[in-house]
């Protein structure tokens, strides 16, 4: 998928760094690594058009503060939030300070060439989320209301054990709701889900 964007990975784990970089460039999408937030912000005014991949634990600036910063100096990189499974609620938060998606470790090469192609193809987006909010409400009006208090929950940032308690079922009928949600909403993922649910505004 060759791209003359650049895509900017930010993680302390140098591992890291390499395989994602080095998978981009396999597929033919110019990358460039920094150690931390800070020195990505240090260089951002220079660099090229792209997208950003940032875990969300970091030491100093972690990955929800640098989406915030990003926000505030109005820089138009979409960007990916890396996290381990216990830190969705925190990938949401970062969704709300307008991250474009988040994705679960370990995640596969297509999950994340996928997301990436996707934040490069994103430069149309504000004309098509006026389009995309009213498709996804009336996708939203097709869940039952327990469904829609599920989610709810879910676009809060909770956990299925946390929103299994408040609502006073068991962990797995949260995740049968959430199921049911991805099916009728046609979401692939659960960031996908959230990600429609934000920009239709529930």
């Amino acid at each position: 998928m060759p791209n003359s964007s650049e895509v900017y990975v930010i993680d302390d784990d140098e591992a890291l760094r390499r395989s994602v970089t080095f998978l981009l460039r396999t597929a033919g999408l110019p990358s460039r690594a920094f150690d931390s937030a800070e020195a990505f912000l240090r260089e951002v005014k220079d660099l090229a058009p792209g997208c950003v991949i940032t875990d969300v634990r970091m030491p100093g600036m972690d990955g929800i503060e640098l989406v915030r910063r990003m926000g505030e100096m109005n820089l138009q990189h979409p960007t990916i939030v890396m996290t381990g499974h216990a830190d969705v609620p925190l990938a949401v938060e970062a969704m709300k300070a307008g991250a474009f998606d988040f994705i679960e470790k370990p995640f596969s090469d297509d999950v994340l060439l996928g997301s990436v192609q996707a934040a490069l193809d994103a430069e149309n987006r504000a004309s098509q989320d006026d389009v995309a909010k009213r498709r996804y409400l009336e996708t939203f009006n097709g869940l039952s209301p327990r469904e829609r208090e599920v989610l709810q929950h879910v676009v809060a940032g909770k956990t299925s054990k946390v929103i299994a308690y408040d609502l006073g079922i068991s962990p797995r009928t949260v995740e049968v709701y959430r199921a049911s949600m991805m099916m009728k909403t046609g979401a692939r993922s659960l960031s996908e889900l959230v990600r429609m649910a934000l920009l239709a505004g529930l």
